[in-house]
Order: C-alpha cells, then structure tokens, then sequence
C-alpha cells in the first residue's frame, strides 16, 4: 500500500495564472490590469477588476462603468490585492474595451482570466 504513488485529481484554481505570475516579477515584469469572472449561483456571476493605478478614483470609474453597461458594482478593499472593482455579471470584453478607450491602460497590459 505504501508503493503506490497516488494524486488526488485537485479543485481548478483560477488565480494560478496571476500567482505564478507575481511570484516570478524580475526586472523587466509589467503592471497587468486583471480582469476575471467568478461564478456566483447558477447563471449569476461577477466581474472584478485589479490592478489599475492608485492614483486613479475607483468610485469614478465604477460610476461610469455601471452607467455604460446597466448593470451595479461595488468597491471592495483587500488586504493583499488592493481595491477591486467588481460589477454583476460577465462584463470582462465591456470592461476591457472601456478601459481603452478611457486611456485608463493599454491593450497589451489588460489580462482576460475566465473560460
């Protein structure tokens, strides 16, 4: 019983991709702005958004975000990763298109996670 080598199949971790990005920042790493989705009960989900600038009104932006695409969004604080923006539903294409076209980061620095 001890011969064997047996592994638990593990639950799917969508913040492996970020994780193992921030561990390996060296000297040449960019600021990525996140944009993931996270499955909330049945059909529902939530949108968040990290790593936008801190000089930037996260209450602005949410305002105009929840404006353009009818839907509502909030401001969280989190110890490790800042303040997140999240909003209702699957917004990722919609916030990363208005995140452009704002001039609030650029579209090789915006990272879709999600299927």
């Amino acid at each position: 019983m001890s011969d064997l080598d047996v592994q638990l199949p593990s639950a799917f971790d969508p913040f492996a991709e970020a994780n193992a990005e921030d561990s390996s920042a060296g000297a040449g790493s960019k600021d990525y702005v996140h944009v993931r989705v996270q499955q909330r009960n049945g059909r529902k989900s939530l949108t968040t958004v990290q790593g936008l600038k801190k000089e930037y009104s996260y209450n602005k932006i949410l305002k105009d975000l929840k404006k353009e695409f009818c839907c509502n969004g909030t401001v969280v604080q989190d110890s490790e990763l800042g303040q997140v923006i999240q909003l209702q539903g699957d917004q990722r294409k919609n916030v990363a298109t208005f995140l452009v076209q704002a001039g609030l980061a650029k579209k090789e620095s915006i990272k879709i996670h999600g299927f």
